[in-house]
């Protein structure tokens, strides 16, 4: 992979696809004068590839490895699936060159997606977080996050995590706003790392 390629390129997209200069209301409920719709990068096919690759790049400097990446369903959820994606493949592609050791060949390296809710599961199990059958309790995971602004997607996120025994250990976004969001995430224990910042859009 080449990262800073990668990274050039994403946010080519983002500033192509996501971009917005007009005047909006925010998810938290601020006014704003641009708007950065990662979803819309997000889901395009080079953009989904992009997102995993220059995310998982990220994670898998962490050790040990996170077992989970995810985060408050919608904005978290197609980033979440790009990371896990990566990982297989990455796994994959060291497999075919007989780079993995045999306890890598026994548990892979990767990492699985989860999907927080908004609300719990309206039936069967009720529960608050998808994809836990593979994310025992007491595992590490990054929380996604796509723009962050007030931070509190990402705090409903690590705040439903932890009530389900999962520890998070880092939160990764896309774009930060710059308008307090990290200091409100970190002030929670989780540290923020985003790919890029309002600055990367509004000189």
């Amino acid at each position: 992979m080449n990262v800073e390629r990668d990274r050039t390129r994403l946010l080519e997209l983002l500033r192509t696809l996501s971009y917005e200069r007009r005047n909006v209301v925010l998810a938290s409920g601020r006014e704003s004068d641009f708007y950065v719709d990662c979803k819309r990068t997000a889901l395009t096919a080079e953009g989904h590839a992009l997102v995993g690759r220059c995310l998982f790049d990220r994670i898998r400097a962490m050790d040990p490895l996170p077992r989970g990446v995810g985060g408050l369903t919608l904005g978290a959820d197609p980033i979440a699936s790009a990371v896990a994606l990566t990982s297989w493949l990455e796994y994959e592609r060291r497999r075919a060159q007989g780079q993995p050791d045999e306890a890598e060949r026994v548990a892979p390296r990767t990492i699985d997606a989860f999907i927080v809710r908004k609300e719990p599961k309206g039936h069967g199990t009720g529960q608050w977080i998808e994809g836990r059958k593979t994310i025992p309790d007491g595992s590490r995971v990054v929380v996604i996050e796509d723009v962050v602004t007030t931070g509190g997607s990402a705090l409903k996120a690590i705040e439903r995590c932890r009530a389900e025994r999962l520890e998070p250990v880092r939160c990764l976004a896309l774009v930060d706003r710059l308008e307090g969001g990290r200091e409100a995430i970190e002030a929670a224990g989780v540290p923020l790392d985003a790919l890029f910042t309002r600055k990367d859009f509004i000189p």
